[in-house]
């Protein structure tokens, strides 16, 4: 990619946000529209998962095949495509007729969602080559999730309460064309030196992986011991497929030798953890708040803002943070306030008061707000720029598994608690594991940022970027000991 100017740069990052915009927004407003989605389509609490998840697993399954493509063909052509189905998904789904159409365009929308954020990020990537200056638009890009968590509620829920649920989906249409416009005309194109051939059986025993992992824990409420242990079965014969086979190819879709840095395999479980418990946290959040306290849409939405304020206020500050002192003082951060909020959840109750409901809220926002740019520096620093697709893609695969099992999950520990006779009257306590889970969600980032930010773990970034590339195709060193966490982590 041509040295671009300053001016030029920002462009690129402001198209690269749009994208990731629409993608946060989605899910945002799709939480404060899923009790009107249940009552019309009259659908179980699997069912919302479904429309959840579905569109997540087939996020997950795709997200390395696309970053993998956009460094072979072209990140500009993958990026321009994926705007192109995100939009025709949105279309379809404000038309479905039942849940199995809205589930099956969910789909369409991801296969799209799939080529944006991680190829938008491996496009940053190689447009801030300067660790400093990299993490600060990272920051921003982190900022960008604030806000899809700020507006998401507030517009999802005006637009339920007076248009209605399909409404929701309209919002992507004029964003995803502007951004399209903007790629084609301002975006430059990039690739990889040398062209990575495709791993079509790596990519289908994610894909079962994934898939059957999903499905065992949302149907195990419903289903039987034995259906789900089958599908369990079938996930753990994938993953140790992968173990053995991917290892023995000359350019594998995952390259387990990423794994070997303390501080990337710390990202990539940090990422899996934090957005486990942010999908749990929205998922009980709408369903307590409309059809427990009876609020509407539009009512819900406001009520998420303590929230989705300190999550939009720290994300900058994060990116700030990362580019002058390296990712571990906001990993802390974010791993005391998110176990703390779950915890006054879970052992306190925090939804039947105000005061605590507001407190448990900000505390999450905080955590969250933290959370996202040291995983996403940490992703793409000290790797070689030939490889940022795939090292993007695997950190935004992390994301999106965790915010597919935090539903999943929780979910399915809410149904296995609550009667539809009795929702009112049982919700509180059918949740409660759901929080502890978060709580624990939370303690699991403490810990990690804790344990992988260190001098040790550091040197095994170091010695783990030799290994995968050479000295001019691998991000440089920093020049002083503050900046070293952010481009050695």
């Amino acid at each position: 990619m041509p040295e671009l100017s300053h001016r030029h740069r920002m462009l690129v990052l402001a198209i690269c946000c749009m994208s990731l915009l629409i993608v946060s927004l989605d899910v945002t407003i799709l939480n404060v529209a899923l009790p009107s989605m249940q009552q019309e389509l009259h659908a179980s609490v699997a069912g919302m998962q479904w429309t959840i998840d579905a569109y997540t697993l087939v996020l997950a399954s795709l997200l390395m095949l696309a970053g993998s493509t956009a460094d072979r063909v072209g990140r500009r052509k993958v990026f321009t495509a994926g705007l192109v189905l995100f939009t025709l998904g949105s279309v379809l789904c404000s038309l479905a007729p039942d849940l199995d159409a809205l589930i099956a365009f969910r789909m369409i929308q991801a296969v799209g969602g799939s080529m944006l954020n991680p190829v938008a990020m491996s496009i940053i990537t190689n447009t801030f080559t300067d660790p400093r200056e990299r993490a600060r638009a990272i920051g921003v890009w982190g900022a960008v999730v604030g806000i899809s968590m700020a507006a998401g509620p507030l517009v999802g829920g005006l637009l339920v309460d007076t248009v209605g649920w399909r409404s929701i989906f309209w919002i992507n249409l004029p964003v995803g064309l502007a951004a399209l416009l903007l790629t084609l005309r301002f975006v430059p194109e990039s690739r990889a030196p040398r062209a990575r051939r495709p791993d079509p059986v790596g990519q289908l025993l994610v894909i079962a992986l994934l898939g059957s992992l999903t499905y065992a824990i949302i149907e195990a409420p419903t289903s039987g011991t034995p259906h789900t242990l089958a599908f369990g079965a079938i996930a753990l014969a994938a993953l140790l497929g992968l173990l053995r086979y991917e290892p023995r190819r000359d350019e594998p879709l995952i390259d387990l030798r990423f794994f070997r840095s303390a501080p990337f395999s710390g990202a990539t479980v940090i990422a899996v953890s934090a957005f486990a418990a942010l999908s749990g946290f929205l998922f009980l959040s709408t369903l307590y708040l409309q059809n427990v306290r009876g609020l509407d849409a539009l009512h819900a939405g406001l009520w998420m803002l303590p929230m989705a304020i300190p999550c939009f206020v720290c994300a900058p500050l994060s990116g700030r943070l990362v580019g002058n002192r390296g990712p571990r003082l906001p990993l802390l951060i974010a791993g005391v306030a998110m176990t703390a909020s779950g915890i006054l959840f879970a052992a306190f109750e925090a939804e039947t008061s105000n005061a605590t409901l507001v407190l448990g809220y900000v505390l999450f926002g905080l955590g969250f707000g933290f959370v996202n740019a040291p995983i996403t520096n940490t992703a793409v620093s000290g790797m070689p720029r030939a490889q940022a697709g795939v090292a993007a893609a695997v950190a935004s695969t992390s994301r999106q598994i965790g915010g597919t099992l935090g539903v999943a999950v929780i979910g399915a520990a809410l149904a296995t608690g609550v009667t539809a006779s009795t929702y009112r009257d049982t919700f509180v306590s059918a949740a409660r594991p759901g929080w502890w889970i978060i709580a624990g969600c939370g303690l699991a980032v403490l810990v990690l940022g804790a344990l992988t930010s260190g001098r040790r773990a550091r040197s095994s970034a170091d010695r783990t970027a030799r290994l995968l590339g050479t000295p001019d195709t691998t991000e440089p060193a920093p020049a002083s000991p503050r900046t070293q966490d952010t481009a050695s982590a």
